[in-house]
């Protein structure tokens, strides 16, 4: 298996802290969030590649994390001691929000280089998640050979409004997508975690051959739940959609909780 973080954007949200600095490396809890995902993934012990796709802009902050950051140390997460994954940024050579590729360009892109045939989990450089990437990954799986997505519940019919609604049936497949819905249909938002099983894959290419936009992966997903089939997974615990300074802020200050919690916790293992 093969992972895709899409890390090509500019953050301008975020400015003036992302002026110079992706927002993949910017500090969530005393750790890059580039890095809290990369562990996630490595967590996986089946994703032997990592590829981030960024823009002429952060290239060269992303090659310097490759080189330099602490996820180069084999990394330990209890019983378990995990060989970090090979790691390869591609420039896309863009160089601003107009000439962007979209996020799906920058996937098709990176599979055009590449010439990758495996399974695939694709995610933002901005989305963090309490879940265990193993169980989503599991369930992309079992559902294959069509893909999955992974849905967080907001569990407001308002908040909903905001983001794109998936609907499920019982079986756990998407029957309806719609983005920013006036009247929503549930309260299950689409976040930028993907799974599309190599048989999947050649549908990248058939969406770049539309005339859909080629910007948020989303709208990839809302064409494949019409064309194909596609399975939703609903996350467990936290999810964190950063962008913009109140949600990293947010973030920031949960995490920082959550590494205390640790901390002590380790503490106290050790005077056991």
């Amino acid at each position: 298996m093969t992972t895709i973080i899409l890390a090509a954007g500019y953050g301008t949200r975020l400015y003036p802290l992302t002026q110079n600095k992706p927002k993949a490396l910017l500090e969530v809890g005393g750790k890059t969030i580039l890095d809290r995902l990369v562990e996630k993934v490595e967590l996986l012990g089946k994703c032997e590649r990592i590829i981030i796709v960024t823009n002429e802009k952060f290239y060269e902050n992303f090659e310097n994390w490759a080189r330099t950051g602490p996820r180069t140390r084999i990394q330990k997460s209890r019983d378990v001691v995990l060989k970090p994954a090979a790691i390869e940024v591609i420039n896309d050579k863009t160089g601003d929000n107009e000439t962007r590729l979209g996020a799906i360009g920058d996937i098709n892109l990176v599979l055009e280089k590449t010439l990758l045939k495996d399974d695939l989990l694709i995610t933002g450089s901005d989305n963090l998640f309490e879940l265990d990437l193993r169980e989503f990954v599991k369930f992309g799986y079992e559902k294959s050979p069509f893909s999955s997505i992974a849905l967080f519940d907001v569990g407001d019919i308002r908040l909903a409004k905001k983001y794109g609604i998936c609907s499920l049936d019982k079986k756990l497949c998407v029957t309806n997508f719609e983005e920013k819905p006036p009247r929503p249909k549930s309260t299950l938002a689409a976040t930028a975690l993907y799974f599309i099983p190599k048989e999947k894959v050649s549908k990248i290419f058939d969406y770049m051959k539309t005339g859909l936009s080629k910007d948020a992966p989303g709208n990839l997903m809302k064409w494949l739940a019409k064309v194909d089939k596609l399975f939703g997974y609903v996350l467990a615990g936290a999810w964190y959609d950063i962008g913009d300074k109140e949600s990293l802020r947010k973030a920031d200050e949960e995490f920082k909780e959550k590494e205390k919690g640790l901390a002590a916790g380790r503490q106290e293992g050790e005077r056991e």
